[in-house]
């Protein structure tokens, strides 16, 4: 997701510096069809992903879902939905999401408080370093227990895990590899079956 710099907004000159961003001005935002999140009061946005991007999100939403409600373990969402990780970093918007069920939020929540057990995001050409840095830096300090990294371009997924509070890779995943998921144990997702042909 592209750091928005230079905003092209009505009354560019009462939006907030980098850094002090907050909610409430999150709140005020047009809906242009763009996907905004505030990390560390920065501002971050996106234009619509692509459909690889899509597919895969798609595919680990569904095969995920159908193991986690199979088994009564909670919950899985996929973008986009709110979750509010602490006080400068709300809203993010994961990719994918699995909740396990002493947490979920009440069915009328607009957004999810805390850290979800499990995030997932797919990386794309705007996105990658954001992925891979800002928001990996920001699901390993806010206690996110697993984040899955997945790449559409080399077909792989990367999965890491919390160990004290720094995330250890778990192994990266690809071909038919099975992943191998620390939080949901017994999940069978074949690492060929995300992406598109």
């Amino acid at each position: 997701m592209a750091q928005a710099q230079f905003l092209t907004l009505p009354q560019a000159a009462e939006w907030p510096e980098q850094g002090a961003w907050t909610y409430e001005d999150y709140l005020r935002l047009p809906d242009d069809g763009r996907r905004y999140e505030i990390i560390k009061g920065v501002l971050y946005m996106a234009n619509a992903p692509s459909y690889e991007h899509q597919y895969a999100v798609g595919e680990i939403a569904r095969q995920m879902s159908n193991f986690v409600i199979d088994n009564n373990l909670g919950r899985v969402v996929s973008a986009a939905f709110e979750v509010h990780l602490a006080e400068d970093t709300r809203p993010v918007q994961p990719d994918v999401l699995f909740i396990q069920t002493s947490r979920l939020p009440k069915p009328s929540a607009k957004n999810y408080e805390g850290s979800p057990d499990l995030i997932v995001e797919v990386l794309s050409n705007s996105t990658a370093r954001q992925d891979r840095v800002t928001k990996f830096t920001a699901y390993e300090q806010t206690g996110v227990n697993e984040y899955w990294i997945v790449n559409p371009k080399t077909r792989s997924v990367e999965v890491f895990t919390l160990s004290g509070q720094e995330y250890a890779l778990v192994g990266e995943f690809v071909a038919d590899n099975m992943i191998e998921s620390k939080v949901l144990t017994c999940l069978q997702i074949r690492t060929s079956s995300l992406f598109a042909s």
